[in-house]
């Protein structure tokens, strides 16, 4: 009994905090959680029947890991796994490092005005969907009216078949995921930069320290903690890739598979010439579960290295 009254006093002191939760609690509930019986579809023969979803299941034939074959046994499988890992582990890398420098330098203007239209025009890329940002990636990479063929034109220099010169499109799409994601990236250390008490910036002008002490000694030590957990939870969607950005922005173009071709376009387009849902499925799973591990693994070294910037 007192048990119970215990956490209704604990419930009615953070009804507030709670409510705030129940939105994305309710979220997750119904497009993470509920979904989740779904994965048995990855060990079958997926077919559609009539009679609704529960029975396609049932009357579906179980058939192992065969659909996992799909990925492991083809002769692309290794060429997808590794744009996947290496695309994603620059975007880790830079991503990250460039979203504490914006949060930083925005932090430091002095006109929050203009601190506020800077942050605006680098948030802004975000909301525009990766078929928009690929007819602007086009604008400059067209070969006969491309903004840079021109340029290049106009120097007396040969223009350059973007759409076919596969060494320059691991670049591009580094650099384009960046532009996108940075300013995004950026809002949740800019959120834990203004949090920082201000008399430790003030003890340290005191003490004579510049502005680049302040920010090493300062700013970065006191949003390490945030740095990790963010880097912890990118690692587990290491085997994820945007589909949009691999998909789109190439224009699909057969010539540059060798270096856009990820797990997940490699997916769609199996399943637009087979029709298999369980070889999706299971490609789904196998990114999931490489991801929790991935997860778990680098949370454990973090917690080994400093108990109180794990994630849990």
């Amino acid at each position: 009994m007192k048990g119970l009254k215990r956490q209704i006093r604990t419930f009615a002191r953070n009804k507030a905090l709670l409510l705030m939760v129940l939105p994305g609690t309710v979220w997750f509930i119904l497009f993470c959680y509920l979904p989740m019986p779904g994965a048995i579809i990855a060990f079958q023969n997926y077919m559609f029947s009539t009679d609704g979803f529960l029975a396609s299941i049932l009357h579906s034939e179980w058939v192992g890991f065969k659909n996992f074959e799909y990925l492991f046994k083809t002769e692309d499988s290794f060429i997808i796994v590794r744009n996947t890992l290496l695309y994603n582990t620059a975007f880790i890398i830079l991503g990250t490092t460039l979203s504490v420098i914006v949060a930083i330098a925005i932090s430091e203007i002095a006109n929050k005005k203009l601190a506020k239209l800077y942050q605006t025009g680098m948030f802004l890329p975000h909301f525009l969907s990766w078929v928009i940002v690929s007819y602007f990636v086009f604008s400059f990479l067209s070969v006969d009216k491309g903004v840079l063929n021109q340029l290049l034109t106009f120097l007396g220099m040969d223009p350059v078949f973007w759409y076919s010169e596969v060494s320059n499109w691991p670049y591009i799409l580094i650099l384009v995921n960046l532009w996108k994601g940075v300013g995004y990236g950026s809002v949740v250390y800019l959120a834990a930069i203004v949090g920082i008490d201000k008399t430790y910036f003030e003890a340290a002008m005191i003490d004579g320290a510049s502005k680049g002490q302040q920010i090493r000694k300062i700013t970065i030590p006191l949003i390490k903690p945030i740095i990790i957990i963010m880097f912890i939870l990118a690692v587990g969607g290491i085997f994820r890739a945007d589909f949009g950005l691999f998909y789109q922005v190439p224009r699909d173009t057969g010539a540059l598979y060798p270096v856009t071709n990820v797990i997940d376009t490699f997916v769609y387009r199996g399943l637009k010439v087979t029709g298999n849902i369980g070889m999706s499925t299971a490609a789904g799973l196998y990114q999931a579960v490489v991801g929790f591990v991935l997860v778990m693994v680098t949370n454990f070294i973090v917690r080994k290295i400093n108990k109180e910037q794990a994630l849990f």
